[in-house]
């Protein structure tokens, strides 16, 4: 990390959480964040979802979530970045405060609750502001609180954006917002996918829709969504999404409702990540998130059986300069063990 960087890093912490997220949003939309140029080595492409990425290293939504930082954002060497989540109608959210750091633990808590601009205000930034051909855009489509027809929802927001965006990710594991969870349900999640998969067929054919689970699911709960994965002819699963376990935290925040993020929920979101390429054995892609912040854990969620991986509370910590350390350290590990390609570990744990 540079000076400035670690100078940037050391003033934003100074803020409350949310204002400080904020701030590094619009320091993004006003160029204050240096691009990453170099070359990325050739070890580390690989063809995930039907994507050509540089390297497997992408953004978690949360970070943007109204779809204003997305070039400068691919600018500091994301492959892909997932914006949103994006509801139809815009929304605040739950009340303030609802994101807490947990400096001690490295890890963070929200419940903001699907706040966001809502569905038009992020179509109308993706055709005005065209990211560059630099990776793949991912929205993650959500449900306003209020609604009566959550269904609805989902495949409104997936058809207005079907023209901007690459791939859909399916949003029933926030824990901010009442019911929504219950989505995960086998009958429910049913009729949820089959509604969004008619919708991306008529709107947006061939474009990855994805589903993103909770960690907190019981063995049989975990089951029963990868059938119904598998069954509807998902594209991929995401896995996983914040959790509501607080085991063996230090924060004085740790007590807050909400979910939970960061270096706490690495080894149970990589313990679901595991289970889910086992139970598959390879039929969907699958993109591993929670808890990373280093190239050992980014490798960790590869031979675990992820194609892809994203990160976002790490950033609050290590800042933008996270990303190509995470990348050439990834490539320095595939040498480590004699992989020639990244594609060659993906799973490495499961498979033997």
């Amino acid at each position: 990390m540079n000076a400035l960087s670690d100078f940037g890093l050391k003033a934003l912490r100074r803020l409350d959480p949310e204002r400080a997220h904020r701030a590094a949003i619009k320091g993004l939309r006003a160029g204050l964040v240096p691009g990453w140029g170099a070359a990325v080595p050739g070890s580390l492409r690989t063809q995930a979802l039907g994507f050509d990425l540089a390297h497997p290293l992408g953004l978690a939504a949360g970070f943007d979530k109204n779809a204003e930082a997305v070039g400068p954002l691919l600018n500091c060497g994301f492959s892909f970045v997932e914006v949103g989540a994006v509801t139809p109608r815009p929304q605040y959210g739950n009340l303030k405060p609802r994101l807490f750091r947990l400096s001690e633990d490295e890890a963070a808590i929200n419940r903001f609750g699907f706040n966001n601009d809502g569905v038009e205000a992020v179509r109308k930034r993706l055709f005005l502001k065209a990211h560059p051909a630099r990776g793949p855009i991912g929205i993650n489509l959500g449900a306003n609180k209020t609604s009566e027809d959550r269904v609805a929802d989902y495949v409104t927001v997936l058809t207005r954006l079907a023209n901007c965006a690459d791939f859909f990710t399916v949003n029933v594991s926030s824990p901010n917002t009442s019911g929504l969870r219950d989505l995960q349900e086998r009958t429910a999640l049913e009729g949820l996918l089959r509604a969004v998969l008619a919708a991306r067929d008529a709107a947006a054919e061939g474009k990855p829709v994805l589903l993103k689970l909770a960690p907190d699911l019981s063995d049989a709960q975990l089951g029963d969504v990868i059938d119904v994965c598998v069954e509807s002819g998902v594209d991929g699963i995401v896995a996983t999404n914040t959790t509501l376990a607080r085991d063996g935290l230090a924060s004085a925040h740790a007590g807050e409702g909400g979910g939970l993020s960061g270096q706490p929920l690495f080894e149970r979101s990589t313990d679901v990540l595991r289970e889910i390429a086992r139970i598959t054995e390879g039929q969907l892609p699958l993109i591993g998130v929670g808890g990373v912040g280093s190239a050992a854990q980014a490798y960790a969620k590869i031979k675990a059986g992820a194609s892809m991986v994203q990160l976002y509370t790490a950033l609050s910590y290590h800042g933008m300069g996270l990303v190509p350390e995470i990348v050439t350290g990834l490539a320095r590990l595939l040498e480590r063990d004699g992989f020639s390609r990244i594609e060659d570990a993906v799973g490495v744990e499961v498979t033997g």
